[in-house]
């Protein structure tokens, strides 16, 4: 524990904004090397110097987060692991959410949904029981109230709320089926991300509706572009993991979040940089 608690504090205490803003300076500034005694200090039976330390302790944790996501931009390859990406943005961009408990759901819908498979050999009867677990039994849709939202991108905000944008939500269907041994690839097909399951695509954003290429066609009709076989190939992790930040950025760019639109901007060109 601090030598110096009791003079913390006081100093946390102080009626001049000036003087705690400079404690919390320095305590921030010592990192995660105090994130014990930090932790041992906002138990304090003072809400005011707890919620102080709380400043703080949000700060130490969202630097290190924010540093660890950066590095991986630097470095992520396309065998690396897309889902271990994702909650470590979350946790970036959120320093409060604790992912684990969220693994541990997506870890037991794995589950689950293994039992409800058994058996099926058709990849169009997977995806039907994989849509029907996932919109069905667990109510996952597209936010079509609030599309442009950042909390649509980050995975934990996403499995609270039940909704999510095309991207996320087959991120999703991915983990889930994943752990039932049923491959589910991204499709990053212009202006609505998709999914597919062997020769099987459909879409996750409207309930895991299947898809036909005459669909496919639509979707890219209305954005007056011709269907090519090349729009149909799966997309690679470092490509899906761009498409979130860009979803991201275009969401802060509305906002005028000046800080995450920055930060978000050099993760995409950490990633984008020819490896």
């Amino acid at each position: 524990m601090f030598a110096q608690k009791n003079a913390i504090v006081r100093l946390l205490q102080d009626d001049d904004p000036e003087t705690v803003r400079m404690v919390k300076e320095s305590l921030a500034l010592r990192g995660e090397e105090i994130l014990g005694d930090l932790r041992d200090l906002a138990s304090v039976d003072n809400a005011r110097v707890s919620r102080h330390i709380q400043d703080v302790l949000e700060e130490i944790t969202s630097h290190g987060a924010d540093e660890d996501f950066s590095l991986l931009c630097h470095f992520f390859q396309n065998d690396n692991d897309l889902e271990r990406a994702c909650w470590m943005l979350a946790n970036a961009l959120e320093p409060n959410i604790d992912t684990r408990p969220y693994e541990t759901r997506i870890n037991n819908w794995g589950r689950q949904f293994l039992v409800r498979i058994s058996g099926i050999v058709s990849n169009r009867q997977r995806v039907q029981a994989l849509a029907e677990f996932m919109a069905g039994e667990l109510c996952f849709r597209g936010n079509t109230d609030q599309y442009y939202c950042e909390r649509n991108s980050l995975l934990p905000c996403v499995i609270d709320s039940r909704m999510g944008i095309p991207i996320t939500l087959t991120i999703l269907y991915r983990m889930v089926g994943a752990r039932a041994g049923m491959k589910v690839e991204g499709i990053n097909l212009p202006g609505h991300f998709i999914a597919r399951h062997g020769e099987v695509y459909f879409d996750p954003f409207h309930r895991g509706r299947i898809l036909t290429k005459a669909d496919c066609e639509e979707i890219l009709a209305r954005q007056n572009l011709k269907l090519r076989p090349s729009h149909l190939e799966p997309a690679t992790p470092r490509q899906i993991l761009l498409r979130v930040l860009a979803n991201l950025l275009y969401v802060y760019d509305l906002q005028e979040a000046t800080d995450k639109h920055a930060r978000t901007d050099a993760w995409i060109k950490a990633l984008a940089r020819e490896r």
